[in-house]
């Protein structure tokens, strides 16, 4: 199709929201007339004038000029019709998150404006193809996602319905790097890219909650020690356990009830005691206090340490090796530690007087107890921040409670704030990443986004500290799948199968 040129041409945004705003506020900064609607009488109006309270902070703050704020705010004009997108080369649609209401709206916007002009819609969760079904030219709807608040979050997922015509699609996105964001293409699917590779963040928590394998506030504490600037507790929270659930249910329904995507009794519950977290004032946590202090589990050594090998090589076993060094420079003189290393054991960890505290690869310390004929067995997550800061937490578990005072006292020694689990394959960061990579991997498998576009996407619409692809290139994608297929032989079903993407690769290293 020809398409009217979009780059300073006339924009008609549908509806005045906070998502409407922010788009508006977006096209007017990077100079286009902004057209702004809504079906609500005044609503577009309060909507420019809180926009010139939004200009006027930026003002004060030096973040925008006087004269930039007054001609941006000029630029956006409050209509009353959806007559007035008539000469608009696109429409972004930003109204309620219903398929019908969409589709009506540009049902009727196509007899309005021009045969070259552009139908996006802001929709998070509808298919852009369904939105699209029914209309004279079906190829020029889009998706253009933008993430909350619009004009921070960088990210916009550039969504092709089947019907999307190519051009369409290239246009919003070359549109939206003009706009200062950053696009990534995705095809229609349930979730699209971030909503769909984001669910095992929450899913695997709220699963380790299920099976009371540890607090909210250890599981946040164990994803924060990741590099995850939130944890799953506080951000399900921060969301809205109503909002998160309700997305959840989206995601699981239109996956045809893929177990994968199962929302969680532990959520659903929360949901109908209204705990919905800060909006309510309770949800994993209360507010304004927010999450308790974790407990004190630091410990000591009672017994200085005699010898120590450490096991693997590569930059995890690397850090292990300097750890212990500096524990052991501690002990000196008055003792004497004697340290040595081997690298291709199959495993990475230490070897302390005998006991074991090796990192996990999806065995749990019972059945690497079961293995050696051993019971002073710990295993810890997977260390994804290198070298660790002192202080970060770290997920734990033992296979005889004996070896857990003292597994704890190391993991201190080490710098680690040591963090008690249940004994559960994966523990809590290894298995989260994991399932990460894997939902990633099934998503670049069906076309869904490129693994640039994956990796772009969770890191600006998120804020996860890599992208999926870019913590498999620091794990060996086999150690994944190994991790992967332990969760599916403890728990079985179709949650844990291991990405045909993952499986092929793990073939060829």
């Amino acid at each position: 199709m020809n398409i009217t040129s979009l780059q300073g041409a006339p924009v008609f945004v549908a509806g005045a929201g906070i998502m409407g705003a922010g788009i508006a506020q977006v096209a007017a900064q990077a100079g286009h007339e902004v057209r702004l609607f809504d079906m609500r009488e005044g609503a577009a109006t309060a909507a420019k004038a809180k926009l010139a309270g939004t200009f006027d902070a930026l003002v004060t703050k030096g973040k925008l000029s006087a004269e930039a704020a007054q001609q941006t705010l000029a630029r956006i004009r409050p209509v009353a019709a959806l007559a007035d997108a008539a000469g608009a080369a696109l429409v972004v649609e930003a109204i309620v998150e219903q398929l019908d209401a969409k589709r009506a709206l540009f049902a009727e916007l196509e007899g309005i404006v021009g045969q070259g002009a552009v139908l996006a819609t802001n929709t998070s969760s509808i298919s852009v193809t369904a939105i699209a079904n029914g209309l004279k030219r079906p190829g020029r709807v889009v998706g253009m996602h933008f993430f909350n608040p619009v004009p921070l979050m960088k990210l916009v997922e550039v969504v092709s319905g089947l019907q999307t015509d190519c051009a369409v699609a290239e246009a919003i996105f070359e549109l939206s790097r003009a706009w200062g964001k950053t696009p990534v293409h995705a095809t229609s699917t349930p979730g699209f890219i971030v909503n769909r590779i984001a669910r095992p963040y929450y899913a695997e928590t709220l699963a380790l909650l299920q099976e009371r394998a540890a607090t909210p506030a250890m599981l946040d504490a164990a994803l924060r020690g990741a590099g995850f600037r939130m944890g799953p507790c506080e951000l399900m929270d921060l969301i809205g356990h109503d909002t998160n659930f309700a997305v959840t249910n989206s995601v699981f329904e239109a996956n045809f009830y893929d177990k994968r995507y199962q929302p969680s009794g532990v959520q659903r519950e929360m949901v109908a005691g209204g705990l919905l977290g800060r909006k309510s004032g309770q949800g994993f946590y209360r507010y304004p206090e927010g999450a308790p202090a974790l407990p004190d589990t630091a410990c000591k050594l009672t017994v200085a340490p005699g010898q120590v090998t450490i096991h693997g090589s590569g930059p995890i076993a690397d850090a292990l090796a300097h750890a212990v060094a500096q524990t052991a420079a501690r002990y000196a003189p008055q003792h004497v530690c004697v340290i040595a290393r081997l690298r291709d054991t199959g495993w990475t960890g230490l070897e302390i007087d005998g006991a074991r505290l090796v990192m996990s690869d999806g065995r749990t310390a019972g059945e690497i107890a079961a293995e050696t004929g051993r019971r002073d067995v710990a295993v810890f997550d997977r260390l994804f921040t290198l070298p660790p800061a002192p202080g970060t937490p770290l997920a734990f578990a033992v296979a005889d409670e004996v070896w857990r005072v003292r597994a704890a006292a190391w993991l201190t020694e080490l710098g680690f704030v040591p963090l008690p689990v249940a004994d559960t394959p994966g523990l809590v960061a290894a298995r989260t990443v994991a399932m990460l990579i894997n939902e990633a991997a099934d998503a670049v498998l069906q076309g869904v986004c490129s693994e640039a576009g994956a990796d772009a996407a969770m890191k600006l619409g998120v804020n996860y500290p890599q992208g999926p692809f870019e913590f498999l290139s620091h794990w060996s994608v086999g150690e994944v799948v190994n991790l992967l297929d332990a969760l599916d032989h403890l728990y079985r079903g179709e949650r844990y199968r291991v990405s045909p993407l993952l499986r092929r690769r793990a073939l060829h290293h």
